[in-house]
């Protein structure tokens, strides 16, 4: 019998406007991994292309605003897109393209992963494109991932340990008016603490760190499996424990290609 999901024909539509990982570990092509793990058909609309590999980002080339526009425009037009999912934006042009195109899909369930930086270091939003994140996309977002250091830049204040990441998601849910997930991994205790809140709810998701690990495309598969999820229907809360299911299952049953770990999207 087939390991892989069965796909119906009714499978709900997702849309992710990301960058292009040569690699394939994060950016788009993790993305269309983790909605084929979860049997949702997905589409893409490429903001960038980036040379990368785990270790190193070689060179980033960003696709004209108008083509992004494009892409998006046409994914609307021909299907019924179900949740849409952005990853790494660039600059504030192509954020304002993304957000222009996404007038065409009112109502639908918006999950931002706001990519600032990578692993290695390299600046992945250019410094005059986080005002026009925070202007034009989070306000409509139906949840904001950023992981630790990102929700810190956002923040305005470092985030040091688990009380304040607590403290952040919350800060963050209110100042923007949307539920922002703040995950903790890189925190590096005994567990990879997440917590989700709305402004006035909290719930937090834990799962035991592996040592030593550090696995390229978390933050993209994440929000990714969330992102599908709302898409199936799942309430928000719902939708993020199973995603942290899945990212945990993809890091403990990893590929390793010496010196690198990659995550196993079709762990079970």
């Amino acid at each position: 019998m087939s390991a892989f999901p069965s796909i119906p024909a009714t499978a709900p539509v997702v849309l992710t406007v990301a960058g292009s990982d040569n690699s394939g570990g994060a950016g788009l092509q993790a993305d269309l991994k983790t909605f084929g793990a979860f049997a949702v058909y997905g589409t893409t609309a490429v903001t960038c292309v980036v040379a990368e590999h785990p270790g190193k980002v070689l060179s980033i080339t960003p696709l004209p605003p108008a083509r992004v526009e494009e892409q998006i425009r046409l994914v609307a037009e021909a299907f019924p897109v179900a949740a849409v999912k952005t990853g790494m934006l660039y600059s504030r042009e192509i954020i304002e393209a993304v957000a222009a195109a996404l007038e065409g899909l009112p109502g639908v369930p918006l999950v931002i992963d706001p990519v600032m930086v990578a692993s290695v270091g390299t600046p992945l939003l250019q410094p005059e494109a986080v005002a026009a994140l925070e202007r034009l996309l989070l306000p409509r977002a139906s949840l904001v991932t950023p992981n630790r250091d990102e929700a810190a830049l956002l923040l305005g204040a470092p985030i040091a340990d688990a009380d304040a990441v607590r403290a952040a998601a919350r800060a963050l849910a209110r100042k923007y008016g949307v539920p922002f997930l703040v995950k903790g991994g890189h925190l590096r205790g005994a567990e990879a603490l997440d917590v989700l809140s709305d402004g006035a709810r909290e719930w937090e998701f834990t799962a035991p760190m592996i040592p030593g690990v550090d696995p390229h495309g978390t933050g993209c598969t994440f929000s990714a499996a969330i992102t599908a999820g709302l898409a199936r229907g799942a309430a928000l809360p719902e939708a993020v424990a199973e995603g942290k299911r899945f990212i945990t299952r993809a890091i403990e049953q990893r590929f390793r290609y010496a010196p690198y770990d990659l995550l196993n999207h079709f762990a079970r």
